[in-house]
């Protein structure tokens, strides 16, 4: 099996378990989730942005085109359902943030892909590496509007989306916070329950939401 095919098979592996506890334990954000993406959808998002999605990050659009986060006013605390409170874009919304990144900014290169950013706004969010025969290609980084883009965890190294996934599925499962690589937690980044919904809390900081303590 092809390194590529192996990772399309491990995200889609790890978006299953997500999904299967999504919709066991926060309904409200399991029915946010937009249908698939078609191949004519994801060829004319490459197209516009002039850019070939990562294979894993387009077998992800195959599954949802994201998450509707404006389909009621109320949604953005169980939009939120990828760690700290981001949210999956549409892919047309992908488009029109790469679109921003790459014309309106200031030195941000071409082929980081922003699809996901902080539910309700427009400042933070999680990018794909699309730049093929780069050493990072296909793995998780970070941008904001006031700051670089980052690989992450970390500028040496970065997660690949396969390997991510997976471990928001064993957060959820197990009830914990989220764990670097390296085994580091991350305390702020914790799951919780609210509405119905998923959400990410800091438990030093106040807030309405139920912390996973725990499996469920």
């Amino acid at each position: 099996m092809s390194d590529h095919a192996d990772g399309v098979e491990r995200l889609a592996a790890a978006w299953s378990r997500i999904e299967t506890w999504l919709r066991a334990h926060a309904p409200a954000s399991a029915a946010l989730l937009r249908p698939p993406a078609g191949d004519a959808d994801l060829a004319a998002a490459e197209a516009a942005m002039g850019v070939a999605l990562p294979p894993t990050l387009a077998a992800w659009y195959r599954i949802h085109d994201g998450v509707d986060e404006e389909r009621t006013l109320d949604t953005a605390e169980v939009a939120g359902i990828l760690p700290s409170n981001k949210t999956m874009l549409p892919l047309d919304k992908l488009v029109a943030e790469y679109r921003t990144h790459t014309q309106d900014w200031d030195d941000r290169e071409a082929g980081i892909l922003p699809f996901a950013r902080t539910a309700g706004d427009t400042w933070y969010g999680w990018y794909a590496d699309a730049r093929e025969g780069e050493p990072t290609y296909g793995t998780l980084g970070s941008w904001a509007v006031d700051e670089a883009d980052e690989p992450y965890p970390g500028r040496s190294d970065a997660w690949s989306l396969p390997d991510w996934l997976t471990e928001i599925a064993a957060v959820l499962e197990e009830g914990r916070p989220m764990r670097l690589p390296n085994g580091t937690e991350l305390p702020g980044d914790r799951p919780a329950l609210h509405q119905n919904g998923l959400t990410w809390v800091n438990p030093e900081y106040p807030h309405s939401a139920v912390v996973l303590v725990g499996p469920r």
